[in-house]
């Protein structure tokens, strides 16, 4: 057998784009080179990869199986012409909004300190987002605030993170000792479902509150803050996404009559993704 890393090229383009016309225009070959490159690779591996459905190409069990290491293989050949060159490619990072937002700038800064040439992409989404990104191989590794049920992904815990539960200054849960039926009673502001905080707080506090009252559903921690402030309701976020508020007092800390609300951070990674030098080096940074 004698596989080249053409035709794991040609495969993998062949499946990204869905025909042989598409991946030829991509990789800048005939389509004839691209159907005889796509037909040696099956041949040689006794299956059909792909079935045929009119003109299109629609990956099946076998190309599945053969894709996540198709890739994992062409990225170290990647990484093997790299090595004696300063640029070893862009990494792509995702990560969940508290992450994206309010751990990974400072992080980044100091990356980029030591190497300010060598490119970095970095998505914010929430925790579900993230976790399909890594599923899909669209990013080499994802930081979430929740935790990660998909078999195919690595989680490892990364940071941990304290959440507070918050309301304007003028609030009457700040007026003495709050009860759990007045946090029922209380308007709640929540980011959405598919946010890691949503998945803790739902988990942590909320199963003590089965009667909450839900008022708003917000898809950014900003949106909650300001919302927040002007007094619509309370909320409950990481103490890294309200500390300069809690400083300043725009926002204020209402104590809760349960254990602390702490959560882990996670790093994900697919199983089958081949972590190379660069992400090594950048994951280095990443341990606070």
């Amino acid at each position: 057998m004698h596989i080249t890393l053409r035709q794991l090229e040609v495969f993998a383009e062949v499946l990204k784009c869905g025909s042989t016309t598409q991946a030829s225009q991509r990789l800048s070959l005939s389509q004839s080179a691209v159907s005889a490159a796509l037909t040696d690779l099956e041949g040689q591996l006794g299956v059909q990869l792909f079935d045929r459905v009119g003109k299109r190409l629609v990956i099946n069990e076998h190309g599945r199986l053969l894709y996540p290491r198709a890739l994992a293989t062409l990225e170290q050949a990647s990484e093997i012409e790299q090595l004696f060159h300063e640029d070893n490619g862009a990494l792509r990072v995702y990560a969940s909004s508290t992450v994206g937002n309010y751990i990974l700038p400072e992080i980044i800064a100091r990356y980029r300190r030591d190497f300010p040439t060598l490119p970095l992409e970095l998505s914010v989404g929430n925790s579900q987002d993230v976790i399909n990104a890594v599923s899909d191989f669209r990013v080499d590794i994802g930081l979430i605030e929740g935790p990660c049920h998909t078999a195919e992904i690595v989680a490892e815990p990364w940071l941990e993170d304290e959440l507070v539960v918050f309301a304007a200054p003028g609030s009457p849960l700040l007026e003495g000792a709050v009860t759990l039926r007045q946090l029922a009673a209380a308007p709640w502001i929540l980011r959405e479902r598919g946010s890691g905080t949503r998945e803790i707080v739902d988990y942590l506090l909320l199963a003590h509150l089965p009667e909450f009252h839900l008022v708003m559903e917000l898809g950014n921690s900003e949106a909650i803050k300001h919302a927040v402030r002007h007094g619509m309701g309370i909320s409950c976020l990481s103490r890294r996404v309200i500390a300069e508020q809690l400083d300043s007092g725009t926002l204020v800390e209402v104590s809760v009559p349960l254990p602390p609300l702490t959560r882990t951070l996670w790093r994900i990674h697919h199983r089958q993704k081949h972590i190379s030098n660069a992400l090594q080096r950048f994951l280095r940074y990443c341990d606070i």
